[in-house]
């Protein structure tokens, strides 16, 4: 968290106030941050829709059901919901109609002066994307935007930022056409995960992990971001994007970059963002060759999920029964800098696989067999494991001497767990990444530039992709995956972790904390 930086007093304008993501996302994590005295007490929420609420039925009717379903702090709500509502206000506007806009910031101004604002502005655009240009420019023409002498006005979009390189250009365009890019926030929630900050730190501030942070030391790395969960609500969305524009493209390209780039000079977001910018134009491009050996894409059939049946994609709700739509995708892909040249980035992610769990693995190069023999036990690689979701933590393996007169050899596992003891209830990231845009904080958002090279990596796939035949499904909902995803890194003698040649001790994917939980309880494990 860069120092520097707090909160002043500020409007919070959410347009898209009545969908999905503000009803599970947004509103929870600003009550989360009232509820807990983060949010100070100058900041005001307006929820702008198409609906016809009237302030009441809004604050109770959609705010407080929402809170209830989705906050993690739910059972203060008897003590904290009354001051949190009356932070929140509601202007219903079609979002298309310029005409309306004048009458919101009359609205605006009014509610600025009642809280002593000056003039400070927060607009989250909740939106489709075809949306923002229409908004942004009635916001800019009516004088949303106009700035006194120490106010500020900032935007926060969400992704998807674009379908491709073309109209994730278009859509900038339209952006900073009203916002300098300094004041345009680009979400991507991982980067708001806990563990995720911590990489940063596990790399940069432990003098045992960045000297052999490299080629010379690591083997290769694996990143598995996966849900158990089908397509659900976001049909229309998801058979649009699939699992390269909703995955690759953002979230999984942003954890390679934050394992791979180099020290910034600084904490700011000015300099992160240009070593992440610098991965990004690193990334060896795929030619057609290399999307058929490196690239593997599925989607899933029907199978069962915790022993339960569920149908195929292209049964779902709202699915096309033809749709090509990937909704598995594994990658090996390179990184070309001096630091990681032939060190191969195995990436995979995918809907109704038999785990949610989104975590890093670090796998060190094996040391000469030379003292140690086979009769003494396998000498398994050293491990470093970064655990994103659900579980929170470090995991490392390394070898010692079994216990007993033998030499027998066997992995140990150091494992911290942050999230596993009872009652902790740690932050979302939906809550410190809206703290850190009142605080004009930008660290943990997406650049224009990494934007803009994350689609001239993925484009070439894309474009590849729709001129070579599929045949999908091609993998059973509970399965990690086409056959071919093994193949693709077995060819290279490695295997995922959850391969059988590593279940001879809990791996990543199934270390589950019953240690810590046991010897809290007073057990042995």
């Amino acid at each position: 968290m860069a120092e520097g930086h707090h909160i002043e007093s500020a409007l919070f304008v959410i347009f898209g106030a009545t969908g999905d993501l503000a009803r599970r996302k947004l509103f929870p994590a600003l009550y989360n941050l009232s509820a807990e005295g983060i949010l100070p007490s100058g900041v005001a929420i307006v929820g702008v829709g198409r609906r016809p609420f009237d302030l009441a039925y809004f604050r109770e009717k959609f705010i407080l059901p929402a809170l209830l379903d989705n906050s993690r702090l739910a059972g203060n709500l008897l003590h904290n919901f009354s001051s949190f509502a009356q932070r929140c206000y509601y202007f219903s506007l079609d979002l298309r109609d310029s005409s309306r806009y004048r009458e919101l910031k009359n609205f605006l101004d009014q509610l600025d002066w009642e809280w002593g604002v000056q003039g400070n502005r927060v607009f989250y655009l909740a939106l489709a994307p075809e949306l923002f240009g229409p908004v942004v420019a009635n916001l800019k023409e009516q004088g949303f935007l106009d700035k006194g002498p120490r106010s500020w006005k900032r935007v926060l979009v969400e992704k998807p930022f674009g379908w491709d390189l073309d109209s994730a250009r278009a859509l900038n365009r339209e952006l900073t056409q009203a916002f300098p890019e300094e004041d345009i926030y680009r979400i991507d929630h991982y980067l708001g995960k806990e563990m995720i900050q911590n990489i940063m730190v596990i790399r940069f501030a432990n003098a045992f992990f960045e000297p052999v942070w490299n080629n010379k030391y690591i083997d290769h790395i694996q990143i598995t971001s996966s849900e158990k969960i089908g397509v659900g609500e976001r049909a229309a969305y998801y058979d649009r994007a699939g699992a390269l524009r909703d995955m690759l493209q953002n979230h999984m390209l942003q954890l390679v970059a934050l394992i791979a780039m180099e020290p910034p000079v600084g904490l700011d977001a000015q300099a992160i963002r240009l070593e992440k910018a610098k991965v990004f134009r690193s990334l060896q491009p795929f030619t057609r060759e290399r999307i058929l050996q490196d690239i593997v894409r599925g989607q899933y059939g029907p199978g069962y999920i915790d022993g339960e049946p569920v149908p195929g994609y292209r049964e779902e709700a709202g699915i096309p029964a033809d749709s090509v739509t990937e909704t598995f995708l594994a990658v090996k892909l390179f990184v070309n800098t001096f630091r990681w040249a032939g060190v191969p980035f195995y990436l995979r992610t995918g809907k109704r696989l038999p785990a949610k769990v989104t975590e890093i693995i670090i796998q060190f190069k094996p040391l000469p067999e030379i003292l140690y023999f086979k009769e003494y036990g396998e000498l398994l690689p050293n491990v470093l494991v970064i655990r994103v979701q659900p579980l929170e933590g470090i995991f490392v393996q390394l070898n010692a001497k079994r216990p007993g007169t033998n030499n027998y050899i066997v992995p140990i596992r150091l494992d911290f767990c942050q999230n596993c003891g009872v009652g902790t209830n740690s932050p979302e990231a939906y809550e410190r990444l809206l703290y850190d845009a009142l605080r004009g904080d930008a660290t943990l958002f997406t650049g224009w530039e990494e934007v803009e090279y994350a689609w001239k990596f993925v484009d070439p796939i894309a474009q590849a992709w729709a001129t070579i035949p599929v045949h999908f499904p091609n993998y059973a909902a509970g399965e990690w995956g086409p056959p071919e995803a093994r193949v693709l890194i077995e060819r290279d003698g490695r295997r995922w972790w959850e391969s059988p040649a590593y279940m001879m001790y809990p791996g990543p994917f199934t270390q589950v904390c019953q240690y810590i939980k046991g010897s809290r309880a007073g057990n042995p494990g």
